[in-house]
């Protein structure tokens, strides 16, 4: 395989949708109040994507590093693992991947609060850290709530505070309900690998729970999401095109069911996609029904 193909391959291009939705609807809210700037949107994609390529990376490095990909994993072979792409030259990406964070994300909050650049350095510690350094807090659990609160509540609240300099609690309703697919993502994610992960001693939430009651986690985020969507759509209802993320809905239930039939494990990859996809059509129809 040509090494092009295997840093693609590394990059996890499929995890994109996840990193774009939460800035498509934190942007399209903030458009809902017009108060839209094509400048912030376009640098608040190039952030998130650049953040979730760096993650992405660094998940790669970090598991290989720890044990967790080994011969027991389920899902596609990673780079480092294999020896397709060395330890060295993946560290040496990840310094680029910051690198290039840091210098985006200064010229998209350089006329912030402190409290913004904080948060944007926490970002970058928090995408190295899930599966890399001394104490990843993927290994203790703790990967659901980071995902939830940079996926949701910061992704979205944080666009939209960026567009419109002006916080509104509303938000956190959209917010939610976006971090709790991108979280359902990621047990899809940590279901399918429950054997490799417990193994290397990585204590995700369906290790914990075991994977019975781990899709039985999965349907609660996707109720608790598309419930705190609804909620919003109750409180600020003005016109039935509210209605629209309603769409997504036969997607969002269709991949609940999937996941609690397929007792295989390793069948689950498939619908880690269709999650994500799922996700990025809730967001897209939700912040559209609102700029009407």
């Amino acid at each position: 395989m040509k090494k092009s193909k295997v840093w693609i391959s590394a990059f996890r291009i499929r995890t994109l949708p996840l990193a774009l939705a939460s800035i498509l609807l934190g942007s399209f809210l903030a458009a809902a109040e017009g108060a839209f700037s094509w400048p912030v949107a376009l640098l608040c994609v190039a952030t998130a994507i650049l953040l979730q390529l760096l993650s992405n990376l660094a998940n790669d490095y970090g598991d290989s590093v720890h044990g967790a990909d080994s011969d027991l994993r389920t899902g596609p072979q990673r780079a480092t693992q294999s020896g397709k792409i060395s330890a060295s030259a993946m560290r040496a990406a990840i310094l680029v991947f910051v690198a290039l964070c840091l210098s985006v994300g200064y010229i998209l909050i350089r006329n912030e609060s402190i409290v913004f650049h904080i948060a944007g350095l926490a970002a970058i510690a928090a995408a190295i850290a899930y599966t890399a350094g001394p104490k990843p807090y993927g290994y203790v659990g703790l990967g659901d709530i980071f995902v939830f609160l940079f996926f949701g509540i910061v992704g979205v609240s944080g666009s939209y505070f960026l567009h419109t300099h002006q916080l509104n609690y509303l938000t956190l309703l959209p917010a939610t309900a976006c971090g709790c697919f991108c979280v359902a993502v990621l047990n899809i994610n940590n279901i399918r690998d429950t054997a490799s992960d417990e193994a290397a001693g990585k204590i995700t939430i369906p290790v914990r729970l075991g994977a019975d009651k781990a899709r039985l986690y999965h349907w609660a985020l996707l109720l608790l999401g598309f419930g705190a969507a609804v909620v919003h759509l109750v409180i600020t209802y003005r016109n039935p095109w509210q209605f629209l993320f309603f769409v997504s809905l036969p997607l969002i239930l269709k991949n609940g069911i999937a996941v609690s039939r397929q007792k295989d494990n390793a069948q689950l990859d498939p619908y880690l996609k269709k999650m994500a996809l799922s996700t990025l059509l809730f967001c897209l129809s939700f912040g559209v029904g609102n700029l009407f």
